[in-house]
């Protein structure tokens, strides 16, 4: 019995006119981002490390300008593309980043990102680069630091095409041992993992 095979550059054009892999539905955030899971969250970031590192940063850096905070937040971005990394790599060692981005190895993989930021909407630590180092602009901050010390701002979902999952940011006020608030956090949700975890539990 013989098998048909087509010519190889038949079958490269076939292969090229497959349709691209389309995107899932967008998954249901409410269901999703539980209260369980917004515990844990708090779980983590409620602790000393992350309560010392941003008083200790919004006393260093108290009655910040705006024309200094876009400075730094300009020496980052550029910082990005240069060899030499001063900024970024004194944030990224810091035992804060060091703590972040153990917690999202724990994970495994169900955090994409993690960041802790001052009064001031800068970063403290993280556990990976973010493309900015000034998050006051933006709803995050806006949202949640701005807004009262229980705010809690649940992002829209968003299609990463590059690594083909949903993603979501979670963002909350950071308060102190005394309840009042010194910054905010950020927690970036890899919503295809928990989708496929609760699949599975259920």
């Amino acid at each position: 019995m013989h098998r048909f095979r087509l010519p190889l550059a038949s079958a490269l054009f076939a292969v090229s006119i497959l349709p691209a892999q389309a995107e899932p539905p967008q998954p249901d955030v409410n269901k999703l981002v539980s209260p369980a899971l917004i515990e844990e969250m708090r779980a983590f970031i409620d602790t000393e490390i992350v309560r010392v590192s941003v008083d200790a940063q919004n006393k260093r850096l108290t009655d910040l300008s705006q024309e200094k905070i876009d400075e730094l937040d300009n020496q980052w971005k550029a910082e990005r593309e240069a060899a030499d990394k001063p900024l970024i790599a004194a944030t990224l060692s810091s035992p804060l980043s060091v703590y972040l981005a153990r917690i999202q190895g724990k994970s495994l993989g169900l955090y994409a990102e993690i960041f802790v930021m001052d009064q001031n909407g800068l970063n403290v630590g993280q556990s990976s680069v973010t493309s900015d180092f000034w998050q006051g602009d933006e709803d995050k901050f806006q949202k949640t630091f701005d807004v009262a010390d229980d705010a809690m701002f649940v992002d829209a979902p968003e299609w990463d095409d590059e690594a083909k999952i949903w993603r979501n940011q979670v963002s909350f006020t950071l308060l102190d041992a005394s309840k009042k608030k010194i910054g905010a956090v950020t927690v970036e949700l890899n919503l295809t993992e928990l989708e496929r975890r609760l699949l599975a539990a259920s």
